[in-house]
């Protein structure tokens, strides 16, 4: 659980930004995200196997450019 305290002299806005970058630092939200539905073990490798190709695209057409 993210816990951010209010300082002296600071603002609600700060405040709220301060537990904004705790939050996403600590990857609650990705986690969250990644929890919200069930995925299979073969369609997780199916994705990862996708994503490392369009990486590797990415990579080739950086270097010829």
């Amino acid at each position: 659980m993210t816990l951010v305290m209010l300082r002296s002299n600071e603002s609600q806005d700060q405040l709220l930004k301060r537990f904004r970058k705790k939050v996403v630092k600590s990857g609650v939200l990705s986690t969250v995200r990644r929890k919200r539905w069930f995925v299979s073990k073969s369609e997780q490798r199916r994705m990862e196997e996708k994503k490392s190709a369009r990486r590797l695209k990415r990579r080739q057409v950086k270097t010829f450019e």
